[in-house]
Order: structure tokens, then C-alpha cells, then sequence
């Protein structure tokens, strides 16, 4: 084994036990943060704690499978493995199949458990995106158009739902992955602006958005409508202090704190674990982040590079704009904690795209210079002297 194989043996590993520490660290605060709710309308303390195992379980299973997977076969199929996805997305919008809560249409009714197509389209774009950004200057004018279709269409359907939250991070997704890609900068420039023209129109559009923006500026100026679930999260840090209140003693997850072990889970961090518990999270996520764009920056393969670069983005990034709502540092959007919140969909499709890393890991030099596209050099060289 040369020094390069061993190095990136060694970040793998430290990967694997990051990883391993948050989905235990996030089992811990979902049992804290549930059992009172699953008591009281569940008539069973250890219901969220137990289908979260299941799904933990499932989704470790997956990534198994998708880690011994071909990343050339799926980078071949990239436009079909989205198109199934977005079919799947496109379902959550059809009265009847689709399971409606608080107004969105995100989810469709498995029995055994509320699938959420967004979370995984989010890789699939991902996937996609790759695919198309980097064959870019092999397409015709008609390829070109047909395929943008194949990013731009799932984004409507967010817009739809509505989900903002997933339509941001896929947007930011596709852009992060352009910007590695060897795209022309000269497309890349232009559409970056409309981009955030079109995201601020969009925010604009829907009056429970700019609701949402004005909630963030100023909650307090409707405490018990808008503002009450961040002003509930203010309460929480500040109970919580430098060291917390203890693990399980949390009073805003008693019905004041919506959500508690979901999207705010987070506030209920701050609360029993202090500033303590919440310097060690984020610690966590920067090493997710920081290990996950080191290994990337080791693989010989260009494509298997990008695909890991963007993963650990999109993860990561999902993961801070969690804490900068629940901080109040950030409007409301309605995404949960990777890891660390509750949710079937989030963690098993989370944990089958570190099963794709794992498989780019393992991709062969002859596979590597078959799956090279074609361009110029990216700005890929930017990630490697920043973590080098």
C-alpha cells in the first residue's frame, strides 16, 4: 500500500467514527427530546427513538449497497436516476397519493413510513448536475437544453409544494457543483447573478415567506403567531447557559417548543447540554466537513472528487444553515439537522450518499481516467490548496 492508499485509509476511518459519534450523539437527543410527546400521543415513550434506529438501521444498509455500486454506471445513468426521482417528487403533488402536513406537499404515504422524494432528489440533482456541467462542452445547443431541463424542473416542484428550504439547498447544490465543474466561467458568472435574482423573486412571491423574513427580523413583534417557535428558541439557549440544565431535563420540549426533536432540535441541544453541547456539535460538522474535503481533494478521479466535494456540501451546509435558524442568525426554512433530527427519509438517504463516497473511494485508476471529462481544469485545484 503506497502512502497515497494509506493516507486516505486514515481519513477514512476518522470519517467513519465522525459520522458514527453524530448519529449516536443525534439517537441520544431525539429519545430526550421526544419521549414526553411520544408519551402523551403515542402512548409509548421509546416511539421516536425505535423507528429511528429502524431507519438508521436501513439507511446503513443502503449505504452498503450503494457503496459497492459502479460510480461509472450511476454517472452513466445520472439523467435517468433523476427523471425516476423527480416522477417520484411529482407524486407529492397529486391529491391523494401525497400526505399533506401544515399546508406542504412534501411526502407519500409508504404505510410503513412517510417517504420524503426530497431528500434523496437532492442527490440525484446532485448527480445529474455532474454529469451535465462537465459533458457541457460536448453537448449541442438541444442537448444542452433538454438536460437543464432535468435540473430546473424539481425546483419548480419545490417552489410547488412549497418547500423553499430543499429548493434552496438544490439550488446551492447545482451551483456549488458548476462552480467545480469545468463549466465556462463565463456562463457560470451570468447565471450565478440570475440565479439570486430569481431565488429573491421567489421569496418575494409567497406572503408566508416575507412572513417568515419579518418573523426573523423582528419576533417578538408577533410573539405568539410568527415569532413564538425562535423566541422559544432564544429561551432554550438561554436556560441552557455555559454548561446546560443536564441531559433530559429540557422544559422547552415539554409542548412550548415545536418540533423539538426535529428542525429545532438544536434549541434542545443548547438547553440540557449548554454552550458545551453546542460547541461540540458544530466541532463535529467541521470535522465532517473538513475530513470529507480532505478526502476528496485524495482521489485520483475527477468526477469521484466532485461527487464527494458535493456530497460533504451539501450535508454540511444543510447543517449550518440548521443552526443559523435555530440561532436566529437566519430566516426560517424549515430543514432539519443532519444526523441529529428525527426523520426516516433524512437519514436514510443521507447515510446512502456516504455510501456513494465510499464507493468513489474505490474507483480504479483505469475507471478514473474513464469517467475524466472532457474541459478545462476546475476550480476542483482550490479545494485541494485550501485543505492540503
Amino acid at each position: 500500500m503506497n502512502e497515497a492508499n494509506a493516507r486516505l485509509e486514515k481519513l477514512t476511518n476518522y470519517f467513519v467514527i465522525n459520522v458514527f459519534f453524530l448519529c449516536l450523539f443525534g439517537v441520544i437527543m431525539i429519545f430526550s427530546a421526544s419521549y414526553m410527546y411520544a408519551t402523551e400521543n403515542m402512548g409509548n415513550s421509546y416511539f421516536f427513538l425505535t423507528k429511528q434506529l429502524i431507519y438508521i438501521v436501513l439507511g446503513v444498509a443502503v449505504a452498503y449497497v450503494f457503496s459497492k455500486l459502479k460510480i461509472l454506471y450511476l454517472y452513466k445513468q445520472a439523467y435517468k436516476i433523476n427523471a425516476f426521482f423527480a416522477l417520484l417528487l411529482t407524486m407529492t403533488l397529486v391529491p391523494g397519493l401525497s400526505v399533506v402536513i401544515k399546508g406542504s406537499r412534501r411526502w407519500l404515504n409508504l404505510g410503513f413510513m412517510n417517504l420524503q422524494p426530497g431528500e434523496f432528489l437532492k442527490f440525484t440533482l446532485m448527480l445529474a448536475a455532474i454529469r451535465y456541467f462537465e459533458n457541457f462542452n460536448s453537448y449541442t445547443p438541444k442537448q444542452r437544453a433538454i438536460y437543464l431541463s432535468g435540473l430546473v424542473y424539481p425546483l419548480a416542484v419545490f417552489i410547488l409544494q412549497p418547500d423553499f428550504g430543499t429548493f434552496f439547498i438544490s439550488a446551492m447544490i447545482i451551483g456549488f457543483i458548476c462552480f467545480l465543474s469545468s463549466f465556462p466561467r463565463k456562463y457560470f458568472y451570468s447565471l450565478l447573478v440570475v440565479g439570486f435574482i430569481g431565488a429573491f423573486g421567489i421569496l418575494l412571491a409567497a406572503p408566508y415567506r416575507v412572513k417568515r423574513v419579518l418573523a426573523f427580523l423582528d419576533p417578538w413583534k408577533d410573539p405568539r403567531g410568527s415569532g413564538f417557535q425562535i423566541i422559544q428558541s432564544f429561551l432554550a439557549f438561554a436556560h441552557g447557559s455555559f454548561f446546560g440544565q443536564g441531559l433530559g431535563n429540557s422544559n422547552e420540549k415539554l409542548f412550548y417548543l415545536p418540533e423539538a426533536y426535529n428542525d429545532f432540535i438544536f434549541s434542545v441541544v443548547g438547553e440540557e447540554l449548554g454552550f458545551i453541547g453546542v460547541l461540540v456539535t458544530a466541532l463535529m460538522f467541521v470535522g465532517f466537513i473538513f475530513i470529507g474535503f480532505k478526502m476528496a481533494i485524495s482521489l485520483k478521479s475527477r468526477v469521484g472528487s466532485i461527487m464527494v466535494s458535493a456530497i460533504i456540501f451539501a450535508i454540511g451546509f444543510q447543517a449550518f444553515l440548521n443552526m443559523g435558524v435555530v440561532l436566529g442568525v437566519l430566516p426560517t426554512k424549515g430543514l432539519n439537522l443532519p444526523f441529529i433530527s428525527y426523520g426516516g427519509s433524512s437519514i436514510v438517504a443521507n447515510l446512502a450518499a456516504l455510501g456513494l463516497i465510499f464507493a468513489c473511494i474505490k474507483i480504479q485508476p483505469g475507471d478514473a481516467k474513464e469517467v475524466r471529462a472532457r474541459g478545462k481544469q476546475s476550480p476542483v485545484g482550490a479545494l485541494k490548496s485550501a485543505f492540503s
